[in-house]
């Protein structure tokens, strides 16, 4: 899902909505996309929406600090459960690699069985930020599903 007032509008390419779906097709998952305005009502609408049907919903946009910057706040309306070390790890790589992520204040969190991950809205955050997810990206969803894991044995 991007979040994006420029993309919405028609003024700005979704060079990182188009980049998240590619990896994520690459990795065998069915996407599905939503652009919606740096609103808090409208992403919180799209996460619920996404997450109905999802396995993992993935932002981009709207974790910084510009005023219009809303998308944390939203996600944390609709996540029932938070997923900080998520959110820390891509943080801590992305601070590795540029300063201006110290601004970024994405979260990851659950809602019912969904995973949902706020990333930055630049095509190099959110190509990083899936790295640092994708390792435990398949696990972290057979956990959200109940699946057996070699973890968790029913």
């Amino acid at each position: 899902m991007t979040v994006s007032d420029g993309v919405v509008a028609g003024t700005r390419e979704d060079t990182s909505g188009d980049l998240l779906a590619e990896l994520l097709e690459a990795d065998g998952y069915d996407v599905s996309r939503r652009t919606v305005p740096d609103e808090t009502d409208a992403i919180a609408a799209a996460l619920l929406e996404l997450a109905d049907d999802a396995r993992v919903v993935l932002t981009t946009g709207g974790t910084g600090v510009a005023p219009r910057d809303v998308t944390p706040e939203a996600t944390r309306s609709v996540i029932d459960r938070e997923a900080p070390g998520i959110a820390e790890a891509i943080r801590a790589d992305s601070i590795a690699k540029t300063p201006h992520a110290l601004l970024s204040r994405g979260l990851a969190g659950i809602y019912g069985r969904t995973l949902v991950v706020n990333l930055p809205g630049s095509p190099g955050g959110c190509r990083d930020g899936f790295a640092v997810l994708r390792p435990a990206l398949g696990h972290a969803l057979e956990l959200l599903a109940g699946e057996q894991t070699a973890h968790r044995q029913t």
